[in-house]
């Protein structure tokens, strides 16, 4: 890959943690090496971040903060699957494992808390990070891997958000970012390769 061209940004959800497709998406990233970039979902450690929450009373800064770092807790346990797989915490360590052919799975701890542009709050996950990210270092396409996809073939940012699919942040970053999204489900890590490659349509486009 060029330095040039944009990586395409794949958060993989939390939900896929304990899925036999995660391993088939680690692969299929493998594959891309040097043209994508992990965004880690929290999984079941953002989850213990909730239960936490509600026993302790800890406000939602310092929930952000703890999720923040459950998604780096997520980004070890899928780097530690495959050695082309590689931690990175900076657009600059993004960038170098790029031009080495590596994928870089974004530690957002170090980025995010220097950031005055993020909230602190469950209104905002991985989802709005990954959406925030792709903004920051240029990405091609965003795409939001989930445990399941809408059956439309387009979706309003707006609409996601009411409903759930992502969080109640995402418009806002995404309209920011201005890079094209996409919704894949659990199964598509195939039609994920194509279209990085070929630059062809996958999932459901969000609007």
């Amino acid at each position: 890959m060029g330095e040039a061209e944009a990586p395409v940004v794949i958060k993989l959800g939390g939900s896929l943690a304990f899925s036999h497709n995660l391993q088939q998406w680690i692969g299929a990233c493998a594959v891309c090496a040097g043209r994508v970039v992990i965004v880690p979902g929290g999984g079941p450690f953002a989850d213990t971040v909730r239960s936490a929450q509600a026993r302790m009373q800890f406000d939602d800064a310092a929930a952000h903060r703890m999720a923040v770092l459950a998604m780096e807790q997520y980004g070890h346990a899928l780097a530690g699957r495959n050695d082309v797989l590689a931690l990175a915490d900076t657009a600059a360590a993004i960038r170098h494992c790029l031009a080495t052919q590596r994928v870089p799975v974004w530690l957002p701890a170090r980025m995010v808390f220097d950031a005055g542009d993020i909230a602190q709050s469950w209104d905002m996950t991985s989802d709005s990070l990954a959406a925030w990210l792709s903004g920051r270092i240029g990405a091609a396409r965003l795409f939001l891997v989930k445990s399941a996809a809408p059956a439309s073939r387009h979706e309003r940012c707006e609409t996601l958000a009411e409903t759930g699919i992502v969080d109640k942040a995402f418009p806002r970053y995404f309209r920011n970012g201005a890079v094209g999204c996409s919704i894949l489900g659990p199964a598509d890590h195939a039609t994920a390769i194509t279209a990085i490659r070929d630059g062809a349509p996958a999932g459901v486009a969000i609007e």
